[in-house]
């Protein structure tokens, strides 16, 4: 069974903020939810990080290289 942290004036405000705002938050970005190896995470991650790139970096430069093909 999985206990709660105690509630505090400060959880229970986020709760309420989060709640509130969770379809806005949703509209304004996505998520691609997937799963790869480890070896190729590890990989990847490592290629960014010699390049100072975020991950998003990536995906955004990924997605233009391949539609402008």
């Amino acid at each position: 069974m999985v206990t709660r942290k105690e509630d505090t004036p400060q959880r229970v405000a986020n709760r309420k903020y989060e709640a509130k705002n969770k379809e806005k938050r949703q509209a304004a970005s996505g998520n691609f939810q997937t799963m790869i190896p480890r070896e190729l995470f590890e990989e990847i991650t490592a290629f960014l990080r010699e390049r100072n790139m975020t991950k998003v970096d990536f995906i955004k430069k990924a997605y233009e290289i391949l539609k402008n093909q």
